[in-house]
């Protein structure tokens, strides 16, 4: 698959979560062997406006590359602006949000709410092509709500506006993250634009990715929570489908292994102190489905250092009697 002069090797990609896919959660999934990588939402009217935890959103390291940044606002002239200035940081492509449903994104015109506008859409898109020769891509919804699911039109004006792809999340806004995403809709994407489409929502399983490759002909896979604690949901897509290779669970001591390189890295990136508040979800999102996870989920939500995490490590895993 090529996004503009882009190759991407393979068919799998991490998708964009606020909170969740900064730098070190990145790298994970990318020695898992996904193809292709998004950061975090950032904000463009923050970029522009020099904040200091907007620029260190964009740090892009050599080992996760090809990396995608992803921008979210409303306004074609500062879109195209923050296009500008993330040309320092080298992304390989930068995305633009049309999806989010969170209430504060869709509450100041931006994410999913930007649907509603197929010209303002056209306009985001053109401007920000027009500003840098980095490709362009968007990531879309199945549509506002019930009444207006307009994927197809939004997709359209997209491509007609200079987007090199397009990602598309098989429900509407109002189902947030609720019910069974609908593939009929991304095949219908598929088979309407000429560029690649990337297919997103309700990825859990190698059989699941297959199951969208063949059912809607997209060009990739994007993988979101299902990623959450099982970075290895990548190495089991691309053995099944390259292999045919049946997936096999990690065994306890791989996941505690991955989660301490993990978290590792995360503090490494951020500091011991702020590395750890953050790794506390990741934490219990690693160790979900183990023995005894329900009894250390409570001391998971409270690491403030790393050795803590390596004593809570050592008492799972005798617990799992490894």
């Amino acid at each position: 698959m090529k996004i503009k002069n882009l190759k991407l090797n393979g068919v799998t990609a991490l998708a964009p979560m606020a909170g969740v896919t900064d730098k070190a959660y990145r790298e994970i999934c990318k020695k898992f062997g996904v193809s292709y990588v998004i950061s975090e939402m950032i904000s463009a009217k923050g970029l522009i406006y020099n904040n200091e935890n907007t620029f260190k959103l964009m740090e892009i390291s050599e080992s996760e590359r090809p990396t995608g940044i992803q921008f979210f606002g409303n306004e074609p002239d500062i879109m195209a602006r923050a296009c500008e200035i993330a040309e320092r940081f080298k992304p390989d492509v930068i995305d633009v949000n049309m999806g989010c449903p969170v209430p504060k994104v869709v509450n100041n015109g931006c994410g999913s709410a930007l649907m509603k506008n197929p010209e303002l859409c056209y306009k985001i898109i053109s401007s920000m092509v027009n500003s840098t020769s980095t490709p362009i891509t968007v990531k879309i919804r199945k549509g506002w709500d019930e009444n207006q699911e307009n994927a197809i039109e939004i997709a359209m004006a997209c491509e007609e506006a200079g987007a090199s792809a397009i990602t598309i999340h098989g429900r509407t806004k109002s189902q947030m993250y609720s019910l069974t995403a609908d593939w009929q809709i991304i095949k219908d994407v598929k088979n309407t634009v000429s560029i690649p489409v990337i297919g997103n929502g309700d990825i859990l399983s190698a059989y699941d990715a297959i199951d969208m490759l063949n059912t809607t002909n997209c060009d990739m896979v994007m993988v979101g929570r299902g990623s959450l604690g099982n970075p290895w949901i990548f190495k089991e897509i691309n053995e099944k489908i390259y292999l045919g290779k049946k997936p096999k669970p990690p065994s306890v001591i791989e996941k505690v292994d991955v989660m301490l390189e993990h978290i590792n890295t995360l503090c490494k990136y951020k500091g011991e102190l702020h590395g750890m508040k953050e790794a506390r979800k990741y934490v219990a999102w690693y160790i979900k489905g183990l023995k005894c996870a329900a009894k250390f989920r409570n001391e998971a939500g409270k690491l403030n250092s790393f050795n803590e995490l390596l004593d809570l490590s050592r008492r799972l895993m005798k617990e799992n009697k490894m």
